[in-house]
This record gives structure tokens, C-alpha cells and sequence, in this order.
């Protein structure tokens, strides 16, 4: 890397390096790790860091960082043994920590924390994968940066954290020096960006070709959640229906989700017509009861309990719209004796109506 120190389009300096690798990654496993998250990181380091396909560390190197020599198992059982302890900092450019179990976040040791505030202090980027933004935060280091936790941790980070506000509706997120995203696949695309500002586009993009995986995408990329029936890869209705989908409990409306992502209410009814044949009204509805219903065939919640979690004021709300949209009851659904209705589609003014009750 040169001499130079350069910035990247985040903000954040890139340190000069004037011998070694141009990338340089201390990884920091919790007890429990996510092992598909962090594979999917360190393979992209390792196939950007040779020029053909040895896995020398050339251009990229990485470390496994620990408080003892012990091996550290993941949360699939398989256990990784870790290369060295945890020492100085300002030898990495980022210290990248890997989370895993929720229920596994307050084993996290003294000597842990201490790494991590030095490296903060340090002025060397942090880097939250999985739960790892939760560690990140229980070490005080996330205060006043933006997050990107998994949709599926939405709530969890939400009861556990107060004051930060979690984003789930990005793959990841770039906040000056703290970097965070979802796991799974979208840890491969922060890897990529990573290299792609360290060492190049190209070697990025390699990297996941390799693996499958498409080119790099961008942090702005809304992350896939429950299986949803709506057919598109228009970025913005994806993350309105992310956005929705967050909120069920609280239902937002639609002027309310546009607000939030910056566009006018009548651009998002623009592009939802033009993806999916149908206003986001509908849509919003069609994720409520889309929930409620997996909720009525896989848990014993009762009905009234369902209704308040899928955002209905009670359950003769949720009955009323349920049964137009699948033809029969909740209670029928729960019991097994649906049959003999007709489902009819739901229509915009009905939603509306529902919403003004």
C-alpha cells in the first residue's frame, strides 16, 4: 500500500503500510461463533491474497486472536484453534470480532474487552459480524455509531440495548471506524469491501466468484428475511417491506416508511405498482397476515396474542381480514377444519378501512 494515508468514501482513514500485506485482519472469535460468518470472511481474505490459487498470505493476512491457547468452539461444534494472543492492536487494520449464540453473549471475559477498548483507542476499525455488534456495544464501543444487526436479532437488540438504534434493513453498515453486519453471506460482502478499498475491485470480485457469489454488493442491499410471496429485486420495495416487516408489532405507514428511507410517499406507491402490481397498503397487510398465519400453524400462542403481535387491535380485526385473505378463520387454521371458503384478495380500500378502525 502507499505511503499515503487515503480516505475512503466512508470517512475513514486507510493507514499507510510500507511493507507486508496491504490488508492485515485480527479476528476475535466468541465462545459459540457463527461458523458459516466467519468462513465466509476469512475465504474471502484468502482468495484475494494470492495472485493465483495457493492461499499464501500476500496481499491479504489474518490472524486468530485469543486469551488463551485454547480452541474455541463454534456454535455448529466444530472448534477453531486460535494462532496467537491477543498482544498489540495497531498490527491489524481492523479487528473483526465474530458472534454467535444470543445466549452466549455474556460469556465474554474481562481480557476480551480490554483488547477491544485498546484497539478503540488505538484509532484501529472495529468490526461487529452476526452478534458480534452486540459484544461490540457491551464493551461501550458502539455508542453513537450506527449498527447493522440481522432482522432476526431486530427485537432481541432492541430489548437488550437502550439508546442505539439497530439497522436491519442493510446488509451491513460503514460508520466511521465501526463496521457491522447481519452474517451469514452478507459478512462474505463486507470482506469484499474491504479488499476492494484495500487492495482492489478486482480482486474482490474474484474472491466471490469463487465461492458463487455474485459481485460485491453495496451495504445499502436490504437483507433477506421471512419467505415472502412478493416477487422482485427492486432494492427500495425490498426494504420498505423490510421496514414493514420490523415494525409488524407497531404497523408504520406508508408515509411513515417513505420518510424513513428519504423518498416521497408517492414514489414509493410508484415503485410498489410497478414491482409487485399493488400498493404498499396491501403489501404491509399481506406481511401481517402472512405472519399471523405461520404463527397460528407453528406456536400455541392464542389468537388474541397473535393478533397484537401481528399489529391488529384485536383478534376480530385479524379474523375479519384473515378470513377474507385465506378463506377461513384463524380458528379454523388452528384447528384444521378450514374448508369451503373462497379467499378473496384483499383490496386497498378494505386496508384502509382496517387501519382507520
Amino acid at each position: 500500500m502507499a505511503a499515503s494515508v487515503s480516505t475512503s468514501g466512508f470517512g475513514m482513514k486507510i493507514r499507510p503500510r510500507n511493507d507486508g500485506p496491504s490488508l492485515s485482519v485480527g479476528f476475535v472469535l466468541i465462545r459459540r461463533f457463527t461458523l458459516c460468518a466467519f468462513a465466509n470472511f476469512v475465504d474471502v481474505l484468502r482468495l484475494a491474497a494470492d495472485e493465483g490459487d495457493r492461499s499464501r498470505h500476500i496481499l491479504c493476512d489474518w490472524r486468530i486472536l485469543s486469551d488463551s491457547n485454547a480452541s474455541i468452539p463454534s456454535s455448529s461444534g466444530i472448534t477453531v484453534q486460535p494462532n496467537e494472543r491477543f498482544g498489540d492492536p495497531t498490527r491489524f487494520d481492523y479487528i473483526v470480532v465474530i458472534g454467535g449464540l444470543i445466549d452466549e453473549i455474556d460469556d465474554f471475559g474481562s481480557e476480551y474487552i480490554d483488547f477491544l477498548r485498546r484497539a478503540a483507542q488505538a484509532g484501529v476499525p472495529l468490526v461487529g459480524v452476526c452478534t458480534g455488534a452486540f459484544l461490540l456495544h457491551r464493551a461501550g464501543l458502539l455508542d453513537g455509531y450506527r449498527c447493522c444487526v440481522s432482522w432476526f436479532h431486530h427485537r432481541d437488540f432492541l430489548e437488550q440495548f437502550d439508546g442505539l438504534n439497530p439497522v436491519s434493513d442493510q446488509i451491513f453498515v460503514v460508520d466511521r471506524d465501526r463496521l457491522t453486519c447481519s452474517g451469514g453471506v452478507s459478512s462474505a460482502h463486507l470482506a469484499a469491501h474491504l479488499v476492494e478499498r484495500h487492495i482492489g475491485r478486482a480482486q474482490a470480485s474474484k474472491s466471490l466468484h469463487i465461492m458463487i457469489i455474485d459481485d460485491p454488493l453495496t451495504a445499502e442491499k436490504p437483507q433477506p428475511g421471512l419467505p415472502l410471496d412478493f416477487r422482485t429485486q427492486d432494492p427500495i420495495v425490498l426494504r420498505a417491506l423490510m421496514i414493514a416487516q420490523q415494525n409488524i408489532e407497531t404497523p408504520l405507514s406508508v408515509a411513515n416508511v417513505a420518510s424513513r428511507m428519504a423518498i416521497s410517499k408517492r414514489q414509493l406507491e410508484r415503485r410498489f405498482q410497478s414491482a409487485l402490481g399493488s400498493s404498499p397498503q396491501v403489501a404491509f397487510m399481506e406481511l401481517r397476515l402472512t405472519l399471523a398465519k405461520h404463527l397460528l400453524e407453528t406456536t400455541d400462542r392464542s389468537i388474541t396474542t397473535i393478533a397484537v403481535t401481528c399489529g391488529f387491535c384485536d383478534s376480530s380485526h385479524m379474523s375479519r381480514m384473515f378470513r377474507r385473505r385465506f378463506g377461513h378463520s384463524p380458528f379454523e387454521t388452528r384447528g384444521g377444519g378450514a374448508a369451503g371458503h373462497k379467499a378473496e384478495a384483499t383490496t386497498e380500500s378494505e386496508v384502509i378501512a382496517h387501519q382507520d378502525q
